[in-house]
């Protein structure tokens, strides 16, 4: 899909923090603006926005993703992933590939593309998933996402991208949610967002994205899996984020010793992506 891109002079604005997305077919797809942040200043509207990835962008649609001005787009997925369903080209528009679980052979949300392509495939697999075991697999990803060697690597090019270039940017993997979700997360806490509204957009998948994923549970539940399993794999739960932030904690201290010593993104840095995001 190749269309003109907008006038990203213009940029798009939202009615409060975590509206609802602007483009029909792109559930999870939400602006980061409008949180309120460091010395009560607001989080920039128009300027990031987070998603799934685009298979389900309809034609329809495109004038709608067109209007938010998107001039930079990462995606956090991985070479497979982006190979079996690559992102639509937009004219004046670049795209990042940032490969965040490239070092982790496990990691459910690396592999979320075959529950949304044949949940036949899943149920077959199910022991794997039942008893707790999505949660514990999924938690210890969480903690992957701040220590990974790749994980750093891709999340340090994401940070230094967005103070030095081309916005609005984007942000995706494959849900939108765990690759994405800490991403999200760690930007609107550096931002001095209070934890309470990063969990706020955090959870927002469970409203968004889920609903939209009946027809997967369905197709699970009729090839023999209990549709409770997929819940951890398809949402977001608060013990997953907090796996990452107490992993912060442990291992940095802080946020902003994270950015510093685990990304590599200095303090002249750090303040360069408040004075860009906050108004």
């Amino acid at each position: 899909m190749a269309v003109m891109s907008p006038d990203v002079n213009t940029p798009a604005t939202v009615a409060s923090p975590g509206a609802p997305s602007p483009v029909g077919s792109l559930v999870n797809l939400r602006d980061l603006g409008g949180w309120t942040g460091s010395d009560g200043r607001a989080v920039r509207t128009g300027m990031l926005f987070r998603s799934a990835d685009f298979r389900p962008l309809t034609d329809d649609d495109a004038p709608a993703y067109q209007a938010l001005g998107v001039r930079t787009v990462y995606d956090f997925r991985s070479a497979g992933e982006r190979e079996s369903a690559p992102d639509p080209t937009f004219d004046g528009a670049s795209n990042v590939g940032l490969d965040v679980l490239a070092d982790s052979s496990m990691a459910v949300p690396a592999n979320l593309a075959e529950f949304f392509s044949d949940p036949a495939l899943v149920a077959k697999a199910g022991e794997q998933l039942s008893g707790g075991k999505a949660v514990e697999a999924i938690t210890s990803t969480y903690r992957d996402l701040v220590t990974l060697p790749s994980a750093r690597a891709s999340y340090r090019q994401f940070f230094a991208g967005l103070a030095s270039g081309a916005n609005p940017s984007l942000f995706h993997c494959t849900a939108g949610k765990d690759r994405t979700g800490w991403a999200a997360a760690a930007f609107l806490t550096l931002l001095g967002v209070s934890h309470d509204d990063v969990l706020t957009d955090y959870l927002l998948t469970n409203e968004r994205l889920v609903p939209s994923l009946q027809p997967i549970f369905d197709k699970f539940a009729a090839a023999g899996g209990d549709p409770a399993v997929l819940l951890p794999v398809f949402g977001v739960r608060e013990e997953f984020l907090a796996a990452s932030f107490d992993e912060v904690g442990n291992v940095h201290g802080s946020i902003e010793q994270y950015f510093a010593d685990g990304l590599g993104i200095n303090a002249d840095t750090q303040a360069t992506l408040r004075a860009t995001f906050l108004a």
